[in-house]
């Protein structure tokens, strides 16, 4: 059941925020938990025993951790289980497949369904034990809470990967005020608007130039490949707004997870602005761990190029995600080697170019369904130069609606609403941001109706 779905919209929202406000605050935590096994529940009903046993691991492990001795050998164990936790029902088919095309053998396949969202509740278990090795206060006091934790419905599928201690704020917060809930139903509406307005009519874009195969040229390949950058951005950052706007009505705070990634001037940059949350997880559990950069140039380089390859790696059981995260990893460690300069305002401007060039390449392959399909568009883009009428006729398909959204899409990635605030501020803007979110609302209705449904991207990480 996603967001923007009308049985969520219509029924399971409405009825669980208006229960959350009748409940005693005491049992408010019981409520959302009941809330949250029934979301996933119609998502997935089979992966709540993993999601319950994975909130029993970590809460045990954050129990008995100060109580032992060997907490270090603990802390292995638990890491462990999550970690074959993950890799038994995401990637154990991929690398026996793997195998099998490689050695010639014939290794069954173990035909795991992999939970709803396994990626984002091991790696937020994983980062709940790491964080009280370090800090024994950084525990919870029940299991209830780790269990509302892992399985918070607007983060539980999709994330942003929330922290424990961040979370834990919530638990004890007061009752939302108007003015909070006012404000987290505008943010839901923007990342609505993002996912019905702009992402959706961009798919259509996109999945049109990726089924032309062999009537691709370089006009469809490319158009392609920028609308799919469009549609990502604002397919993920549409829900992560959908989110932190759900997380406040319901008292708690989600982290930011996008910084408008598409006006970087570096691959580097790109990752600090870019799914923020995955990047600090990362960061925080893996490169520092790693040594990060205090151990040379080289060693900093082989870090980064370690983290990309298995953060493509994360995203999916493909050699698509691979490559992509070794493009990545590549280009980072490059910067670090050779740091590029961009103090002038000539050295930005090549520095965007080459990163949005880069990200829209890499984003091909992320795309593709298989090397071959992201091989062949990549040649489209470079050397599709014969006019294809197959293309022609895709091009002229393109509804002027699209065609708008996707101007839209490219202006909605600047840093313009941050800019008119600034310019605007005062107590009408926030007024009058109420009442363009209600008439936003409207009009992502009108849309959602008259488009087929599609899942969120990240829904399938």
């Amino acid at each position: 059941m996603a967001f923007h779905s009308a049985p969520f919209l219509f029924f399971f929202f409405p009825a669980a925020w208006l229960l959350s406000l009748l409940v005693p605050v005491r049992g408010r935590k019981y409520l959302l938990i009941a809330v949250s096994l029934a979301f996933y529940a119609c998502g997935q009903w089979q992966g709540i025993p993993c999601l319950l046993l994975s909130a029993a691991v970590s809460w045990a492990a954050g129990f008995f951790m100060p109580r032992v001795r060997a907490r270090k050998a603990l802390l292995a164990a638990v890491l462990t289980f999550h970690l074959l936790l993950l890799g038994g029902f995401k990637y154990l088919d991929f690398f026996t497949g793997s195998l099998n095309g490689l050695l010639g053998t014939e290794l069954p396949a173990a035909g795991l369904l992999a939970p709803l969202g396994v990626s984002f509740f091991t790696f937020k278990s994983m980062s709940y034990a790491v964080d009280v090795y370090r800090d024994e206060n950084a525990r919870a006091r029940r299991f209830s809470d780790v269990l509302l934790y892992l399985s918070f419905f607007p983060q539980a599928v999709s994330g942003p990967i929330s922290r424990f201690g961040q979370f834990a704020q919530g638990l004890e917060s007061p009752r939302v005020t108007a003015r909070q809930a006012a404000k987290g139903l505008r943010r839901f509406t923007v990342g609505f608007a993002k996912k019905a307005l702009i992402s959706e009519m961009a798919a259509t874009v996109v999945n049109a130039a990726f089924a032309l195969g062999d009537g691709l040229d370089w006009r469809m390949a490319w158009l392609g490949a920028v609308a799919y950058t469009l549609q990502i951005y604002f397919d993920f950052s549409g829900y992560s707004d959908m989110a932190i706007g759900l997380g406040s009505l319901f008292g708690f705070e989600t982290p930011e997870n996008f910084d408008y990634p598409y006006i970087s001037a570096s691959i580097t940059e790109f990752w600090r602005r870019w799914h923020l949350s995955l990047s600090f997880w990362f960061r925080d559990y893996l490169y520092i761990p790693l040594g990060g950069g205090r151990r040379g140039t080289a060693r900093k380089c082989l870090n980064k190029a370690v983290v990309f390859l298995l953060c493509g790696l994360w995203h999916g059981a493909s050699w698509t995600f691979v490559l992509w995260g070794a493009w990545h990893g590549l280009l980072s460690a490059l910067e670090s080697a050779l740091p590029m300069k961009a103090e002038k305002p000539l050295g930005r401007f090549a520095g965007h170019v080459y990163t949005l060039l880069a990200v829209c390449v890499g984003f091909v392959v992320f795309r593709a369904s298989s090397l071959a399909e992201a091989m062949t568009v990549l040649r489209a883009m470079f050397t599709g130069f014969a006019l294809s009428p197959a293309s022609t006729l895709a091009l002229e398909r393109i509804s002027p609606a699209v065609w708008c959204a996707l101007g839209a899409g490219i202006v909605g990635s600047l840093p313009v609403g941050p800019w008119l605030k600034r310019r605007l501020d005062g107590p009408w803007l926030e007024v009058s941001s109420f009442a363009g979110a209600a008439a936003l609302f409207v009009l992502c209705l009108l849309a959602a109706a008259g488009s087929s449904f599609q899942p969120f991207i990240y829904a399938q990480f």
